[in-house]
C-alpha cells in the first residue's frame, strides 16, 4: 500500500511539473465537474453540476452551466394500539441553467486567476403522496397527493482560480457575491380523489457570499 501511495504520488507530481495553462489557440474548450466535500460520507463527484466554457482569446471565456438533481423518501407510519399502516413518500426535482462571461488575467504558466459575471434561472418541482396518512401519522380514511413548484432567478459577480496540474487538466476554486430570488407558483392538492388549487405565497429574495460553483473543480481542456 506504502508503495501505491508513493508510486501515485510521483505520477502527480511529475504530472504537476509537466503541466502548462494552454492558450486558446490550442485548446477553446473546458468541460468541468465539482466535488464537494461531506462529513459524513468524504469527498462526493457531483455529476449533476456540468460547466462548460468557450476560450475567444486567451482573456475572455463565454460559459454555460447546467444543474439537475433529485432526491426521494419514504416513511412508513403505523396505527398506535392497531396493525393498520401507511406510507408518506416525498420526491422533489430540481434544474438550473446559467449563462455567464469570464476574463482571465496573465497569472502564471500553472495558474489563470479570472473574474467573472453570470446569471441562472432554475426550477423545483415537489410531490408528497400519503397513503392511509394526514402527512404526520397514521389515517385510515385518508389519502392524498400534494404537488408545488417554484422557479428561481440569480446574479453573481465573483472571482476564481484555475490551476494546472497535469498537462489539460486543472482544478479550481470560485466565490462570488450574489443576488437571487425564488417564487412560489402554488400548486394542487388531492385528498380521497378531489383536486383543489394551491395558491402561490409569493416570492422572496437575498444576497449573500457564495456561488453557484463553490467546491472543488475539476476541468478537462480541450
Amino acid at each position: 500500500m506504502k508503495k501505491l501511495i508513493l508510486l501515485c504520488g510521483v505520477v502527480l507530481t511529475t504530472g504537476s511539473l509537466l503541466a502548462q495553462k494552454p492558450s486558446s489557440d490550442d485548446a477553446n474548450f473546458s468541460l468541468e465537474g465539482m466535488i464537494n466535500y461531506s462529513g459524513e460520507d468524504g469527498f462526493e463527484w457531483n455529476a449533476p453540476n456540468l460547466r462548460m466554457r468557450y476560450f475567444v482569446n486567451d482573456n475572455i471565456a463565454a460559459r454555460a452551466e447546467v444543474t439537475l438533481g433529485s432526491t426521494s423518501s419514504s416513511t412508513n407510519v403505523y396505527e398506535l394500539g392497531g396493525d393498520g399502516s401507511g406510507t408518506v413518500d416525498i420526491s422533489s426535482m430540481q434544474w438550473a441553467v446559467g449563462l455567464g462571461a469570464e476574463y482571465h488575467l496573465k497569472g502564471t504558466d500553472k495558474l489563470s486567476p479570472y473574474f467573472g459575471a453570470g446569471f441562472q434561472i432554475g426550477g423545483n418541482s415537489d410531490t408528497e403522496t400519503w397513503t392511509n396518512s394526514d402527512g404526520v401519522d397514521y389515517d385510515a380514511n385518508l389519502n392524498a397527493e400534494v404537488k408545488g413548484s417554484s422557479s428561481n432567478f440569480g446574479i453573481l459577480i465573483g472571482a476564481g482560480v484555475d490551476y494546472y496540474v497535469a498537462q489539460n487538466i486543472y482544478m479550481g476554486l470560485e466565490l462570488g457575491f450574489g443576488f437571487g430570488s425564488i417564487t412560489d407558483n402554488g400548486g394542487t392538492i388531492d385528498i380521497n380523489g378531489t383536486s383543489t388549487d394551491v395558491d402561490a405565497t409569493g416570492s422572496g429574495s437575498q444576497m449573500g457570499i457564495g456561488g453557484g460553483s463553490m467546491g472543488f473543480r475539476i476541468g478537462w481542456r480541450f
